[in-house]
């Protein structure tokens, strides 16, 4: 496939200066000139986005010589992340969101190093620093006797091998930072819009619930996992597809935010609030996560556990129910001290949020005419692996960085999709995956996940990140920490762009990234050139 692209249409950061066009540009001819600068300062650029997030290039200093008029639907950190990167690259952007006010609650979450980067580009990362915490140490425990399985120090060395550090943050403050930006960079966001249709154009348009219509040259769907959207980009022939629809997962988390002073000087739970680590318990039917946010002033708690009752799921409202103390008491009844203390800490008149997970199978295409899906509105994640809200940012990464190419809207939403799509659906299988193996019942099966998981984590690490053994809990496996923390999304963008731009043109060029070799014959295709490898090896081997 050849997407062709002509100077006058690229952003303003690749457009040759006046002395080159006056001196060589005439002595080319137009189609092979065009690519081939094209391609170097494409290529230029994507390197220079492939560095550590402490020198990263913001977004904002690649404007878009043709801005467009781009609506996305939801307000959340998919929906501010992304629109905020189209804003700093100069485009028309409006944000719509359902809920009257922009107060995000929720609790803690994680940012791996494959999210801080992108935030990193959006300018931000500077601004999450201050309010997150680092990831600095991940403790493995049995959920009966608080037998510690093993430990994976993550920080600083994750940030020292990925170019990126690992936090943990209060999903509001990310949301409070990711907001404020967003309307920094020009981004108009409407509140108590909620999207009740859609008129696929082109140019495509959204009606909400107060009647007014919202036009834009693209429309992004970015409204969660009960995407309005979503129906429309999925269904195919004019029929929608029942099976690819929402499903519960029989699973919900307990979420819990305890305040420093409920466990400071406590007899068992004191050192976690002063510390830093993040506990997870492994339990038959469930597991526990912990670790402390907003510097120790909260100490975040989250219980994975079955939804018994279909009732539960019935009185949901938004996904969410409110249950009384005594339910989370009941399911931790039979683990260790310390999980009994930790709601226990929770004052008896208290009630626990209740979030009931849901998920869908892969949908078979994220992008319908000038409609596209991000983040959970077409990849909705698990929390086993923690990457709900970093496989949001960087699809927010990978839109601006396919708009940022040059292409034609039709073309860059194509382009997110053939990047985006494989990558983000390998984790969501995999976090599903995780929850048969983290959630074992008692007996030989968990016995033997134990002594893998031990001697994974007993295995010297090669340099301080995490040891090679592989590791039944993805969380604390190398392998899988390379994989997926260590990829860059915004670098992948490029480097599709040039190999299906200007590959008809690579024979003769000899200059362009080719595509990489393929096990099933490339009809001698070359694989990747080893200047392409050292790069996406900085930040690795050749980091102290």
């Amino acid at each position: 496939m050849c997407l062709l692209v002509r100077p006058s249409s690229l952003p303003s950061f690749v457009e040759p200066q006046p002395d080159i066009r006056d001196s060589f540009w005439h002595l080319v001819p137009p189609t092979f000139s065009h690519h081939l600068v094209f391609v170097v300062v494409v290529l230029l650029f994507a390197l220079a986005m492939h560095s550590d997030a402490a020198s990263l290039p913001s977004f904002a200093s690649r404007r878009a010589s043709h801005p467009i008029r781009l609506v996305i639907a939801g307000a959340g950190i998919a929906g501010l992340a992304t629109g905020l990167g189209l804003g700093l690259t100069g485009h028309d952007v409006t944000i719509l969101e359902q809920a009257s006010n922009l107060d995000e609650a929720g609790a803690g979450i994680q940012i791996a190093p494959n999210a801080t980067r992108v935030l990193a580009r959006l300018g931000v990362l500077d601004q999450v620093l201050q309010d997150a915490d680092p990831l600095e140490r991940i403790s493995i425990r049995r959920y009966a006797d608080d037998e510690e399985l093993g430990s994976a120090s993550i920080m600083p060395g994750a940030a020292r091998r990925y170019g990126a550090p690992a936090l943990v943050i209060h999903r509001g403050d990310l949301h409070r930072i990711l907001l404020t930006a967003a309307r920094r960079a020009g981004c108009r966001i409407l509140t108590g819009r909620r999207v009740v249709g859609i008129e696929p154009g082109p140019p495509p348009r959204i009606q909400t619930s107060d009647g007014d219509w919202h036009q834009g040259d693209v429309v992004l769907g970015a409204d969660g996992v009960r995407s309005v959207l979503r129906a429309y980009v999925t269904t195919s022939n004019g029929e929608s597809d029942s099976s690819l629809g929402l499903k519960p997962t029989g699973d919900a988390a307990y979420r819990m935010l305890i305040p420093r002073e409920r466990l400071a000087g406590h007899e068992t739970l004191g050192a976690l609030v002063d510390g830093r680590d993040t506990m997870r318990w492994l339990g038959p039917r469930g597991h526990v996560m912990a670790y402390p946010v907003r510097h120790q002033a909260l100490y975040n708690v989250v219980i994975l556990h079955p939804i018994d009752s279909p009732a539960v799921a019935s009185s949901a409202v938004n996904g969410q129910v409110r249950r009384p103390k005594s339910d989370a008491v009941d399911f931790c009844r039979d683990w260790c001290r310390p999980v009994r203390d930790l709601v226990a800490c929770m004052p008896d008149g208290d009630v626990v949020t209740e979030w009931l997970l849901y998920t869908h199978p892969p949908l078979p295409r994220w992008t319908r005419g000038r409609v596209a899906l991000v983040g959970d509105a077409c990849h909705p994640m698990l929390p086993y692996t923690a990457q709900g809200a970093a496989c949001a940012i960087e699809d927010a990464g990978a839109l601006v960085a396919a708009f940022a190419c040059g292409l034609s809207p039709d073309a860059a939403l194509a382009l997110y999709q053939r990047v985006r799509k494989p990558g983000s659906e390998s984790v969501q299988a995999a976090s599903a995956r995780q929850r048969a193996c983290l959630h074992l019942p008692d007996g030989a099966t968990q016995a033997r996940r134990d002594d893998a998981i031990r001697r994974a984590l007993a295995a010297p690490p090669d340099d301080g990140v995490a040891p090679l053994l592989p590791n039944p809990d993805l969380w604390v496996d190398r392998r899988w920490q390379d994989r997926v923390w260590g990829s860059d999304v915004v670098y992948d963008v490029f480097q599709a762009c040039i190999r299906e731009t200007v590959w008809p043109l690579s024979t003769s060029l000899r200059c362009v990234l080719p595509l990489s070799s393929s096990s099933s014959g490339g009809g001698g295709i070359a694989p990747e050139p080893d200047g392409v490898a050292e790069y996406r090896q900085r930040g690795r081997a050749s980091q102290p």
